[in-house]
C-alpha cells in the first residue's frame, strides 16, 4: 500500500485507488476536500483489508478504473459483500457513454468523472456527496439490481450435472494436465476475468492451450499476420513492451490473464484491434504460439472443461449466454445488446449449437441469438440445447 502521509485517526479519509500516473496523482492531491485526508491504495483489495483490520473512517472512495474492470463494479460488489459501511464511490475513467452511466449508477456508483478532470467539478461533487451522504442513502437506497435469478430446478440440475461430469471426466482431466505439462512449462489451468449475468465479473477457468509467454511473441510473429501487414506492424511497434496501447493509457493492464503467478494481457491473447471497433487485427494460420495439445483441446472444446467448477460455484450455468471478456462487455450497453446479460452465463448456448462449425458468424448474428435465448429461456429449452450441444462439440472445423 502506498499512502499520502500518516493516517490521522480523527480525520475522515478519502481513499484513492489506482492513481499510478504522477500527473493525475498530483492533480488529485491538489484538490481541496476541506481537510479530509487522502490515502493512496494500490488496489481495492488492499483498501478492503485495511478497512476491515483498522476500522478506517472512510468518507469516500475515488477509483481510477474502467466501469467493468476490477476497480469498478467488481470492487463495489466486494464492499457490499464484506458489509463495510456505505460510502460515496466515484470512478475516474477514460471510456464512457450514457449507457455505461446507467450501468454504473444502477450498481451503486455515486458518480463518474471522465478524463481530463475539472478540479472545481470534482471538488464540488465529491464534497456534496460526502456532506449529504446520510440523506442520499436514505432517500435513494443503493443496491445492485438483480437481473436474473437461477431457478431452484435449474440450480439443482447445474450442480448435479457439473458434479457428475467432474467425477466422470476426472481421468481425462489428469491426462490433459499431464500432456500439457509434458509439452510446455507453466500452469495447467489459467483464469481470466469475464462478465456474466447482470455484468457481474468473475474468474473464468480454462486449460492452458498456449505457451506461457505467448503474449510476448506477438511482435516476433508479426510477419505472419494476414491483415494489413505494413500498417499493423507500425501500430504494433508503437505498443509499450509491457502494456498494450489501450492499457498503456491507464498505466496498468485492464484485461489480465493469470497463470503461474504472472499476469498477461488478454487483449494480446485474442489479437484485438486497438481501436474501439473491437475487430481482430492479428490472425495467423496454424498459430505457432498454440501448443500441439492446445490445438487439440481447443478444437474439441476440452479446454473449456474447467468451467464446470464455475458452474459449481454459481458463476455460470450449464446453459446460457457465453460470458464475455470485459472489453467486449463494455461495448454492449445499448438497448439492443444489453438484453443478453439478463440471461444466465453458460457453458453452452443457442449460438454455439446454431452456428458452431457452420462458417463465419457476424457479431450481429451472435447478438441476435443471445437475445433470442434471453427472451425464451426455460428449463425445457435448456435440456434441448444440451442434447444439441454434443454433436456441435465434435465438429471438424477449427473455431
Amino acid at each position: 500500500m502506498e499512502k499520502h502521509g500518516k493516517i490521522e485517526p480523527n480525520l475522515q479519509i478519502i481513499a484513492l485507488i489506482g492513481f499510478v500516473e504522477d500527473s493525475l496523482r498530483s492533480f488529485i492531491e491538489s484538490c481541496d476536500f476541506e481537510g479530509r485526508q487522502l490515502v493512496h491504495y494500490e488496489n481495492g483489495m488492499v483498501l478492503v483489508q485495511e478497512w476491515e483490520a483498522k476500522k478506517l473512517n472512510i468518507a469516500a472512495i475515488i477509483s481510477h478504473s474502467e466501469i467493468l474492470s476490477a476497480g469498478g463494479l467488481s470492487l463495489v460488489e466486494t464492499l457490499k459483500n464484506r458489509k463495510l459501511p456505505p460510502a460515496p464511490f466515484f470512478l475516474v475513467l477514460r471510456y464512457f457513454n450514457p449507457n455505461l452511466r446507467v450501468v454504473a449508477l444502477t450498481a451503486g456508483i455515486s458518480d463518474v468523472f471522465r478524463l481530463p478532470l475539472q478540479k472545481s467539478h470534482l471538488e464540488k461533487r465529491v464534497l456534496f456527496s460526502i456532506q449529504n451522504w446520510a440523506s442520499l442513502i436514505k432517500e435513494l437506497p443503493i443496491q445492485t439490481r438483480s437481473i436474473y435469478q437461477i431457478g431452484l430446478a435449474k440450480r439443482i440440475f447445474d450442480i448435479f450435472f457439473a458434479g457428475m461430469a467432474l467425477i466422470i471426466l476426472f481421468p481425462l482431466f489428469i491426462l490433459v494436465a499431464l500432456f500439457i505439462r509434458l509439452e510446455s512449462k507453466g500452469s495447467v489451468i489459467y483464469y481470466s476475468l469475464r462478465t456474466g449475468t447482470g455484468f457481474k465479473v468473475f474468474k473464468f477457468y480454462k486449460f492452458r492451450s498456449m505457451y506461457i509467454n505467448a503474449d510476448q511473441k506477438v511482435k516476433d510473429l508479426m510477419h505472419l499476420n494476414q491483415y494489413n501487414i505494413d500498417q499493423k506492424k507500425e501500430q504494433l511497434n508503437q505498443i509499450n513492451s509491457v502494456l498494450c496501447d489501450t492499457c498503456a493509457q491507464t498505466g496498468k493492464c485492464q484485461y489480465p490473464i493469470y497463470a503461474d503467478g504472472a499476469k498477461f494481457c488478454e487483449k494480446d491473447e485474442v489479437y484485438l484491434n486497438l481501436n474501439k471497433s473491437g475487430s481482430a487485427f492479428f490472425k495467423i494460420t496454424n498459430d505457432p504460439r498454440i501448443t500441439k495439445v492446445g490445438n487439440f483441446i481447443r478444437n474439441t472444446s476440452i479446454d473449456e472443461l474447467p468451467q464446470l467448477w464455475n458452474v459449481i460455484k454459481g458463476d455460470m450455468s450449464i446453459v446460457g449466454n457465453r460470458p464475455l471478456p470485459i472489453y467486449e462487455a463494455e461495448k454492449l450497453t445499448t438497448d439492443k445488446s444489453v438484453l443478453r446479460f439478463a440471461a444466465p452465463a453458460g457453458l453452452t448456448g443457442l449460438w454455439q449449437v446454431e452456428k458452431r462449425g457452420k462458417g463465419k458468424m457476424s457479431e450481429e448474428e451472435r447478438l441476435m441469438l443471445d437475445n433470442t435465448y434471453a427472451k425464451n429461456q426455460s428449463f425445457f429449452n435448456d435440456i434441448k440445447l444440451i442434447l444439441r450441444t454434443i454433436p456441435a462439440i465434435f465438429q471438424k472445423e477449427s473455431v
